[in-house]
């Protein structure tokens, strides 16, 4: 867990705001990021029910490439509680070796994931 969750937190919040439409706004306690008027993208949880981790959750194309990075680097990702079960993944914040370009690389596709068609034959991000 980080011992201070505001800089992990100030990292993501950067990263999520800087998509198009982004927005913040408190889901069940935490930080959670979201296409204006549109579909969460990001979540931001720290010692979520006492489990000791600090995370970014970001959606999947679905089970098969949740699966496929979690095997990949299960360091990295795990399948959270409660959004794991619907394709959603989720990214340690709190190890010293973060790498937060794959971090920004993550919330971007999530935020492709997310988006409506309108901004995305806008041209995406």
């Amino acid at each position: 867990m980080s011992p201070d969750p505001e800089i992990p937190l100030a990292r993501v919040r950067a990263l999520c705001l800087a998509m198009p439409e982004a927005a913040e706004r408190v889901s069940h306690g935490a930080p959670g990021f979201h296409i204006e008027d549109g579909k969460f993208f990001a979540y931001f949880w720290h010692d979520h029910h006492g489990d000791g981790e600090t995370v970014v959750i970001v959606k999947t194309s679905g089970a098969d490439e949740q699966a496929m990075l979690i095997e990949a680097d299960p360091a990295c990702y795990y399948s959270p509680p409660y959004l794991g079960p619907s394709g959603w993944i989720a990214m340690r914040l709190d190890r010293a070796d973060v790498d937060w370009d794959r971090v920004g690389d993550r919330i971007a596709i999530s935020w492709e994931l997310a988006a409506p068609r309108r901004l995305l034959e806008a041209g995406g991000r």
